[in-house]
């Protein structure tokens, strides 16, 4: 009879054939991902135009049955596009709230460091806390949830560097790079036609995959390990070549 255990790494199996699909030649980044989203946190996705972040968020959101929004960051982007407002209703007699963007499953924040330092630090919350907070009223956000955010370490005209407080809330930062020439002849000829994001089919439900990120959360882990992660996180904040060490959260 399978256990619980076996029927995850079997479900973690499909979905990554099932983004495979799209993004080619690409398997050790996939897998960092997924284990990510798995363990509840955030990603930034760290590279050129053109190799595949967007398909990536999307190719997850349709293999793994959840909500997806996204966010083309720009300086004009207000933090109420991404969190919400509260408006009033005349007919009703009371303010109402009109939910932004962040209710959502996945989150893609598409160049993130173009908006203001203002508008970035409406995702803090968000987040962290898995709330946002509008005009004193605090509204919890989707379960799950988490950001994917991109950037372009190149083009750096016009952009905002990211905030330290706001990288803390990354569990990972990856990118995908340049395919290969067959890699590249695989997509090719994958296109005719139809774009292979239309194969993505889901694998589980978004209930499956809360139970999921549980499960990974209540692994056990050997004091022996829990010593060696804290050793590392000292390690950082007392190296000559690191300006600043891992936090706590990290």
């Amino acid at each position: 009879m399978p256990t619980r255990e076996s029927e995850i790494v079997v479900s973690v199996q499909q979905i990554l054939d099932q983004v495979r699909q799209v993004i080619v030649g690409k398997d050790e980044s996939l897998l960092w991902a997924l284990a990510a989203i798995l363990s509840g946190g955030h990603i930034l996705l760290e590279d050129i135009p053109g190799v595949g972040k967007t398909t990536m968020a999307l190719s997850f959101a349709r293999a793994l049955d959840l909500e997806y929004g996204r966010i083309q960051f720009t300086p004009d982007i207000t933090p109420s596009d991404i969190t919400g407002f509260t408006m009033f209703d005349r007919e009703e007699n009371r303010f109402e709230y009109r939910a932004g963007l962040v209710m959502t499953n996945i989150l893609l924040a598409d160049e993130i460091n173009r908006a203001t330092p203002r508008t970035q630090s409406a995702l803090l919350e968000c987040m962290e806390e898995g709330t946002a907070t509008i005009d004193g009223q605090t509204y919890p956000l989707k379960r799950p949830f988490f950001v994917i955010a991109t950037q372009n370490p190149v083009e750096t005209a016009g952009t905002y560097p990211l905030p330290e407080a706001q990288l803390d809330r990354f569990i990972i930062r990856i990118s995908l790079g340049y395919a290969s020439r067959g890699e590249e002849i695989k997509i090719l000829s994958a296109i005719g036609g139809e774009h292979p994001i239309g194969r993505v089919s889901a694998v589980i439900t978004k209930e499956e995959v809360n139970a999921a990120s549980r499960e990974a959360l209540g692994v056990p882990i050997n004091e022996a390990v829990l010593g060696y992660i804290a050793d590392i996180g000292a390690a950082t904040r007392n190296h000559e070549k690191i300006r600043l060490g891992l936090s706590a959260r990290g």
